[in-house]
């Protein structure tokens, strides 16, 4: 049976592109992108979606008095979908406890720092700011606190001394485009589930500069 997604963005969607690509070349099989949903109407990823005939929809979190009542209208328009995961692929909204509960375990993430370090915004400057010799990329469940639902997978990329937010930035992406599409594949196939708040694995992930299943273990590229 043909699994689906519903991503969820707010900007350009290059991880909805690797994700989408994926689904193309097989690395992630059986499955299809139902639905992309922006809070932004110029966000270029919905863009992105239509050209790959991805059926898109728009919900201005502006036009709403208040975070609940578009979470309501967000959840109701994910839900027509019925979609096995839902993906947040650069989604820039804190969503709202109800709204996170009503996806348990189908609620998933992608966050630019090693979880536990850095939740929150401004990862990069905070990670060179705090002089970190690594940094990278966690794939992980939602959950009400912010970024601090158990890890799927994480990737590392190291800090160098010339970096500024964005060259480290650019390669924390990069990491992103790779373990995203793997951790979807890992959840989707079974290989990868979450039980009693803990993520567990039935087989290694293929092998990956720099990555590792939680817990984490870095290799040094």
């Amino acid at each position: 049976m043909i699994k689906k997604l519903v991503l969820l963005i707010s900007g350009r969607g290059s991880n909805l592109q690797s994700i989408l690509r994926a689904c193309q070349t097989g690395q992630i099989i059986d499955t299809k992108i139902a639905a992309v949903i922006s809070n932004r109407a110029a966000a270029p990823g919905l863009v992105v979606a239509q050209a790959a005939g991805i059926p898109t929809e728009v919900i201005d979190h502006r036009a709403f008095p208040s975070r609940a009542e578009f979470d309501i209208a967000l959840q109701q328009q994910i839900d027509q979908y019925a979609p096995d995961l839902v993906v947040l692929a650069g989604f820039m909204r804190q969503l709202t406890d109800a709204f996170v509960e009503h996806y348990p375990g189908r609620l998933v993430n992608i966050h630019p720092s090693l979880l536990p370090a850095f939740p929150g915004l401004h990862t990069h400057a905070r990670a060179i700011a705090q002089g970190v010799c690594w940094h990278g990329a966690s794939v992980h469940f939602v959950i009400p606190e912010l970024d601090a639902g158990p890890v799927i997978i994480q990737a590392a990329v190291p800090v160098h001394t010339s970096d500024d937010p964005a060259k480290l930035g650019a390669r924390v992406l990069a990491a992103e485009h790779e373990i995203y599409p793997q951790a979807l594949s890992a959840l989707l196939s079974g290989r990868c589930k979450l039980e009693e708040g803990r993520v567990y694995w039935s087989d290694p992930i293929p092998s990956c500069a720099n990555t590792a299943i939680n817990p984490v273990v870095i290799t040094p590229s």
